[in-house]
């Protein structure tokens, strides 16, 4: 059997409290207007008792004296309850509310000569009263309930409104934006008592501040041990080039450019998380940009053009992002590779073993590849295509499997 699924809305605080204020404010309002009804019931009734014996004693009175018996009273009636007729032929007098030709009334009776004495009081005016009131607890109870759910309403929403404004800059901070503050007023005088909100906002405001100076701690150690690796290894290069020539010295430059290669690379992440890159947007022909990247790759890429279209865009940029992309799908995928431009979006596929699962998932992190390399690549493709307003994606090839990543460019 499958489980009802309730609406989102069921799950917010404001429904919880709304619903919490109203069964309270129900259970209050029914404990006292059952409270009230049977006092007042019980009081109403001991007068119309008190004032049927106080009857049935005038009525006796006169039935001893041998007088006719007052209007409304009678010797053995056929309309008297049993129960009470039995108590009055017992001896004892009584009174009972029952209805009488269709009429609430208060019934009193006693002893005459083993026969049952009895006489009425109109209890319709006491009955019409107890129901006015149970109206009116009724009228009032739904007054309190309705004004109590507005005034939760408008004091939970303020809180909720607040605690919305929380979440949503916890998830600016989650997508990048580690400038993005909740700064509640509340936090901002030391003097000033907190609320349980108003503690969370500012936790995460420092949180946020905390990590912000952290990664920037980061960012400005790599951009300066970068820096100072360059002028080094630019010795170092022109060094391996006085060597004499053998398998040795073609290792030694190999490291070399690998080293300066992977110092660049750095210098450049640096860039991009800093947030500081102008983009230069001129406006291109994808397919011929796409042609030029691979000739200039130097690689055996085929390039398929389904539909072909004009980007506006940072040329390069652009070419850095699929350069990348074409130099990682030979690096770790096996050809054939095909570049395909569908409008402005470009594949880059390989017939390889595919992309790892955390790379699909969470895409590419730093200092972590598949295979040789140091995963820096993806890394800066990824930065490059966010500051040309692009999206980049890495899938798995749907047919005869591989790698598929799919950058997806702002049409013109």
């Amino acid at each position: 059997m499958t489980p009802v699924r309730l609406p989102a809305w069921t799950a917010t605080l404001t429904w919880k409290s709304a619903c919490f204020i109203v069964v309270m404010c129900c259970s209050l309002a029914a404990v006292l207007g059952a409270l009230v009804h049977v006092e007042v019931t019980r009081q109403t009734v001991a007068t119309a008792r008190e004032k049927a014996l106080g009857r049935l004693l005038e009525v006796s009175r006169a039935y001893e004296a041998g007088e006719p018996l007052p209007r409304g009273s009678w010797l053995d009636p056929v309309g008297l309850p049993p129960d009470l007729r039995k108590l009055a032929v017992s001896g004892r007098r009584g009174t009972v509310v029952a209805d009488h030709r269709g009429r609430p009334t208060v019934w009193a009776a006693g002893p005459a000569d083993g026969r049952a004495l009895a006489t009425t009081v109109d209890y319709g005016q006491s009955a019409r009263t107890i129901s006015g009131l149970d109206n009116a607890i009724i009228g009032s109870s739904l007054l309190a309930i309705g004004g109590t759910l507005l005034v939760g309403a408008f004091a939970v929403t303020r809180v909720t409104r607040r605690l919305h404004l929380t979440a949503a800059v916890a998830r600016r901070i989650t997508q990048g934006d580690l400038d993005a503050r909740v700064d509640d007023p509340r936090t901002r005088t030391p003097s000033r008592h907190q609320d349980e909100v108003a503690t969370v906002a500012a936790a995460l405001d420092t949180m946020a501040g905390s990590l912000q100076s952290k990664l920037e701690s980061e960012r400005r150690f790599t951009a300066d041990v970068a820096h100072e690796l360059r002028t080094p290894l630019t010795g170092l290069q022109a060094a391996s080039e006085l060597l004499p020539e053998g398998r040795p010295t073609e290792l030694v430059r190999e490291r070399v450019r690998t080293m300066r290669q992977l110092t660049e690379d750095l210098l450049e992440i640096s860039r991009l998380d800093s947030g500081s890159e102008v983009v230069e947007s001129d406006l291109h022909q994808l397919g011929r940009l796409v042609r030029r990247v691979v000739r200039a790759s130097g690689t055996d890429s085929e390039v398929v053009v389904v539909r072909d279209a004009h980007v506006e865009t940072d040329r390069r940029r652009l070419e850095r992002v699929l350069g990348n992309l074409v130099a990682n799908a030979h690096k770790h995928g096996r050809p054939p590779v095909v570049l395909t431009v569908d409008g402005p979006v470009v594949t880059v596929r390989d017939h390889g073993d595919g992309f790892p699962e955390y790379l699909a998932a969470h895409g590419p992190q730093r200092f972590r590849s598949g295979g040789k390399g140091h995963g820096l690549g993806l890394t800066i493709a990824v930065g490059q295509a966010a500051v040309i307003g692009a999206r980049l994606e890495f899938r798995a090839a749907e047919d005869g499997g591989g790698g598929l990543a799919v950058l997806s460019l702002p049409g013109h």
